[in-house]
């Protein structure tokens, strides 16, 4: 029986792991099944990490470092190279790694944090041949900054999220030719800050309600055709353009590493592709918490690091007996809202609620209701899907309500 079980050693992971040691907890096993802690951070080798945690700009590696350094000093144990197989409702779990074969350990809490994983070109349903030179920008960014290769010379990437954005730099500071970002909606899925030192500082077009229609080539990828696309997001006949190209680079989204929380029977936000959770990370499954990008997709790492604290100090207060739910406020979405964070509130006390919006807005309110009356209501001067939202909710307003209503209203001009 271990008290603490850890999936996943990256920034979430620690974090957490160092969160709950402060409260107490000393039997704590962290699950890595990578050579090495730190996640994703270890191939983000760019800067702009650890602004808001660390009040200075570290590179991906450094900030994983600074956790790592606490974690071996205070002897945390972490078994690497180790592959969660299986969590059972009874909160039992079946791993392997080489030193000990298949293994099982039961614990009394567990905390999911396992990140997340890139959306591969199979789920696009793009026509063409299958050639060499197409992929997920993640795996680029790994091949360039971990395992010395360029991929390519004559880019074209589809998708702006951020790893995409980053990507575009990467690959021009490397000497290849990105002849231009292709993102199918009317806005960038990624952060102002991106688009602007990643694009714009080096010319790279940023060509927005635009997609890759087909792919041209058999062994290696010898171009592409994109076309613009309607308010369908169906592709306009006429506006086809040809680019040659020797790579194509997918940023089309990040999904939640929920495999094995399913097994558990933790019930799965279907807009987030992570778990239902309270304000504590609890999900529906008691003394089994998430936090990270395995709950939800962050943008900034400092944030991951903040939510996984919190649910290090929820599962250290779960193991020391914390008192049970006193109510069950739903949140839900309204006009313009994706999705909250947490869905819902099982305690009356001051919470921070995140939330994603649908489009890009101006001159917005963010509005909290309860049915018909309007608790709460703030100005914002824009909202937009690449940015994550937060939202401070007083213990007052959440007394006699049974469900809340976050939505977007916009202002008249």
């Amino acid at each position: 029986m271990t008290d603490l079980v850890i999936i996943g050693g990256g920034p979430a992971g620690m974090s957490a792991a160092l969160a709950a040691y402060e409260q107490g907890i000393r039997d704590i096993l962290i699950l890595e099944r990578d050579s090495s802690l730190g996640g994703i951070l270890q191939q983000c080798i760019h800067n702009g990490f650890g602004l808001h945690k660390f009040g200075e700009e570290l590179t991906g590696p450094e900030y994983a470092w600074r956790y790592e350094e606490k974690v071996r000093a205070l002897n945390i144990p972490c078994k690497l190279n180790t592959m969660v197989l299986d969590i059972s409702d009874q909160k039992v779990i079946t791993a392997t790694n080489r030193e000990d074969g298949i293994f099982q350990i039961r614990a009394r809490a567990i905390i999911l944090a396992m990140g997340c994983r890139e959306r591969p070109r199979g789920a696009l349903n793009i026509a063409g041949a299958r050639p060499a030179g197409i992929f997920s920008a993640g795996t680029a960014q790994k091949l360039i900054n971990m395992e010395g290769y360029l991929p390519g010379k004559e880019v074209v990437i589809l998708g702006s999220g951020d790893i995409g954005l980053i990507m575009a730099r990467r690959m021009t500071l490397e000497g290849a030719k990105v002849h231009a970002v292709c993102e199918l909606m009317p806005y960038s899925g990624g952060l102002a800050r991106n688009i602007q030192q990643c694009l714009h500082d080096f010319e790279i077009p940023l060509k927005l309600s635009h997609t890759v229609v087909e792919i041209h080539g058999r062994e290696r990828l010898e171009g592409v055709t994109i076309a613009k696309v309607g308010g369908d997001r169906r592709p306009i006949p006429g506006t086809e353009e040809h680019i040659p190209c020797d790579t194509l680079l997918l940023s089309v989204g990040l999904i939640p590493e929920n495999e094995i929380s399913k097994s558990a029977g933790i019930d799965l936000d279907p807009i987030t592709g992570g778990a239902v959770v309270d304000q504590d990370r609890q999900t529906s499954c008691q003394g089994i918490f998430a936090c990270g990008n395995v709950l939800h997709v962050h943008d900034l790492v400092d944030y991951v690091s903040d939510e996984a604290e919190l649910a290090g100090k929820s599962a250290a207060a779960y193991l020391q007996g914390a008192s049970a739910p006193a109510c069950s406020i739903s949140l839900k979405t309204g006009n313009l809202v994706r999705y909250t964070v947490p869905q819902v509130i099982t305690e009356k006390k001051p919470v921070t609620v995140y939330f994603r919006v649908a489009d890009v807005r101006r001159k917005v309110q963010v509005q909290v209701w309860s049915k018909d009356r309007l608790l709460y209501s703030k100005k914002k001067a824009s909202v937009a899907p690449g940015e994550m939202e937060a939202l401070a909710l007083s213990a007052e307003i959440l007394d006699d309500v049974t469900a809340l209503t976050i939505s977007i209203k916009e202002e008249q001009a």
